[in-house]
């Protein structure tokens, strides 16, 4: 059989509509083809800086009051002229957020300053209803803030020691390469937050990656408190960014991750079996569009769990840029369950993208392809490609009987 050309077809070439025979039904991917042409400057690359160590001290007593970030409050009174801007200007305007449509709006990408309120929403962090939503903001941070001054009150020593000495020897291996993440002020946020949300989780407790998705929320929530300033967030320049404010990003951080980790928290229990099960769903769903790679693994000994593992378990956080993964969150978080079953597509699609490269590999060299993909040199355009690509997999495979058996 030989392998399916249909993902070497430009994105010219896909369809505006497709009719799905297993349904009949109508599908029409016009957000995911949108995105295609969209000409967004990805967030730049931090770059490193050798900085000093603090100690460990938890939140201040003061949580900020709403401290959102609104981009509603910083525009001036006349409408945005970009389009996209303009109607997330319009959406988040609304005192009931209609979660539709900021879904489909959010599916091609959101702009940066939109983006922490529009992930707080469609994370469920914060209530659609605008009158309720400071209330919430006020309520959950007073909530974590006042667990962790409990937690840390006694100091260290009456921290669960195994615990705590692998947080600690984790953080410092989270995003090596930006300033951000080795700045002292935000490695003590990432280690109250592992610790407060393995506490909270004992059926789980923390497992490593997870220190990997905590870094896109951390760093979208702090881009919004610096008001845009991304070239001071990548120097790792947070002097302007007092402690309640930082208190606010750690509470918002915490409960964003907690949100995200309710829906793949198989992923982590004992043994992992959320991930096991997905390691099989994607090899299954490349075996049937491209027959010829999957067996062509097949014959050279490689499993799909010696590369897919840490696909699913770190979400793509090591083969990525940040700015691409963040970039593909705002997809993730548009998608129903994203994060679980709309990765799966994202993996597909990335692993049919090297078909040819792959078949004419051995063993090894598929091995260490695979673990070193190249990848993290791609634009804004190279990720849009990718989810458009996953989203024609979805549409075409998902609850698709008649596709997902061999004849």
């Amino acid at each position: 059989m030989e392998s399916s050309g249909f993902w070497r077809r430009t994105p010219a070439f896909t369809p505006s509509k497709i009719h799905v025979e297993y349904s009949g039904q109508d599908i029409t991917p016009d957000t995911a083809i949108r995105g295609l042409s969209s000409q967004r400057t990805p967030s730049p690359e931090p770059t490193s800086r050798p900085l000093t160590t603090t100690s460990q001290s938890p939140p201040s007593d003061h949580l900020s009051p709403l401290s959102i970030q609104s981009p509603l409050s910083a525009q001036s009174p006349h409408k945005p002229a970009d389009p996209t801007h303009e109607k997330f200007h319009m959406a988040l305007g609304a005192a009931t957020i209609d979660l539709a449509l900021l879904q489909k709006l959010s599916w091609t990408g959101i702009p940066r300053e939109y983006r922490a309120i529009t992930w707080q929403l469609l994370m469920g962090y914060l209530p659609l209803a605008s009158t309720r939503r400071a209330g919430t903001l006020q309520r959950k941070r007073k909530e974590y803030g006042d667990w962790v001054r409990q937690t840390f009150a006694r100091g260290e020593d009456a921290l669960d020691r195994v615990l705590w000495r692998q947080i600690q020897v984790d953080v410092p291996r989270t995003s090596p390469g930006s300033p951000v993440f080795q700045n002292p002020r935000v490695q003590r946020c990432l280690e109250r937050i592992l610790y407060a949300w393995a506490a909270r989780h004992p059926a789980s407790g923390y497992v490593q990656g997870i220190n990997d998705l905590l870094t896109p929320f951390v760093y979208v929530f702090l881009e919004a408190e610096c008001n845009g300033d991304t070239a001071a967030l990548d120097r790792a320049d947070l002097d302007a960014i007092d402690d309640a404010q930082m208190d606010g990003v750690e509470a918002d951080s915490f409960w964003s991750l907690s949100k995200l980790l309710d829906g793949i928290q198989d992923n982590y229990t004992h043994a992992q079996p959320g991930i096991q099960r997905q390691i099989v769903k994607l090899k299954d769903l490349v075996t049937r569009v491209d027959h010829t790679l999957a067996a062509h693994l097949q014959s050279e000994g490689v499993e799909f769990v010696q590369f897919a593992f840490r696909w699913i378990n770190c979400l793509l956080m090591r083969e990525l840029r940040l700015a691409s993964i963040i970039r593909m969150w705002d997809t993730y978080l548009a998608e129903p369950n994203g994060f679980a079953m709309f990765h799966i597509y994202v993996c597909a699609a990335m692993l049919l993208k090297w078909s040819a490269q792959l078949r004419a590999m051995d063993f090894q060299q598929i091995m260490l392809f695979l673990q070193q993909p190249p990848a993290l040199q791609w634009a804004t355009e190279d990720v849009e490609l990718l989810l458009s690509e996953a989203y024609m997999l979805k549409c075409l495979y998902h609850d698709a009987p008649r596709h997902l058996h061999k004849n």
